[in-house]
């Protein structure tokens, strides 16, 4: 049973890329890319029928995490503590800037939640990479599966010290905020008309070389600082179709951007999110959170699992559960169709 809860997380975990990435990379373009108050309320009304849904696939993540692998929760949370309350403190910000924007009609009320918006939202994105980056690269876990990080040390992946942010994490955090970036302007493309669709479109091509650069420099740093996945790779060479799917999507997503077929360049770039996510879980499985100090201290699928019984009993309530969410989704994202034309 472990290994499908495995997969369920990693599922739900790429949902919340995928769905929440598009917001938050649409919270950039809406500080960057939108010039007019009325191109601001277009890029908020895209996202406004579904923001808040997307991030319950945080939160089922990370209850699912908490029921199927109690030892990986409590090793991450203790151990990633100051980063995790940055995030909480990011994803309040956040949601607060969107609803409190347009209570006072003011000069200086509007634009102010508009940059706590669009910086959060960048923000967020670097900080989901670095956090990618740690579980990549691994943690110093001790005898008893905990540790502890503090938010940076001399910037040196390697050792028994290693800092939350280090040149490596922060590459995948740069790497993650490109995606993203691209990711959300390609929905604003989509979701809009006039001169904000095309100038999304241009924000997003140049967000797309940036994502590429990163990717290049990634893949190989990532091989580099841990064993594991090459050791992974040739094992089970079948994996790399998640990385041909990663590049596969970047490829369309530059191709249909520039065609004008905004959806298209969307599901691209849904796909390329995809890929580079299922790389990850596919190149550091069966861990589920490695040692960077002795490989056999990692917390794998195995040991930080539930007991068998408390897998297959919460399995007959998770399927309900997830159906229940996927009509939501499907409900919420079918009566918020369409393009939105930006009001004069």
């Amino acid at each position: 049973m472990a290994p499908l809860w495995f997969w369920l997380v990693a599922v739900m975990i790429a949902a919340y890329v995928v769905f929440d990435g598009f917001d938050l990379g649409a919270g950039i373009a809406h500080l960057f890319a939108a010039r007019t108050e009325p191109e601001r309320n277009a890029v908020l009304r895209g996202i406004g029928p579904v923001w808040d849904g997307n991030e319950v696939w945080l939160l089922a993540g990370g209850g699912t995490l908490y029921f199927a692998f109690p030892a990986l929760y409590a090793a991450s949370f203790s151990g990633f503590y100051l980063a995790l309350m940055i995030v909480l403190w990011l994803l309040v910000l956040r949601g607060i800037s969107i609803e409190f924007r347009n209570h006072i009609d003011s000069p200086l009320w509007m634009p102010f939640w508009d940059i706590v918006f669009g910086a959060s939202s960048g923000l967020l994105a670097l900080l989901y990479g670095v956090a990618l980056g740690n579980v990549v690269r691994g943690v110093p876990l001790d005898a008893t599966g905990s540790f502890f990080l503090p938010l940076w040390t001399g910037f040196l992946p390697g050792g028994p010290n290693p800092g939350i942010v280090d040149w490596y994490t922060l590459l995948t955090g740069l790497a993650s905020l490109s995606a993203l970036a691209m990711h959300g302007s390609l929905w604003v493309a989509m979701k809009t008309t006039g001169d904000l669709r095309d100038r999304t479109r241009a924000f997003a091509r140049h967000w797309w070389f940036a994502a590429l650069a990163m990717t290049v420099v990634i893949t190989p740093v990532s091989f580099f600082i841990q064993p594991h996945l090459g050791a992974r790779f040739t094992e089970a060479p079948y994996g790399a179709v998640c990385p041909l799917l990663a590049l596969l999507g970047l490829a369309g997503a530059f191709y249909y951007n520039r065609a004008g077929h905004d959806g298209r360049a969307f599901l691209a770039s849904c796909a390329y999110l995809l890929g580079m996510m299922t790389s990850v879980v596919f190149g550091v499985y069966p861990y589920v959170l490695p040692s960077n100090t002795d490989p056999t201290r990692g917390l794998t699928l195995y040991n930080a699992a539930a007991p068998e019984y408390g897998l297959r009993v919460g399995l007959m309530w998770w399927f309900p559960g997830i159906v229940l969410v996927t009509a939501y989704f499907i409900f919420a994202y079918r009566h918020s169709h369409g393009r939105i034309e930006v009001e004069s």
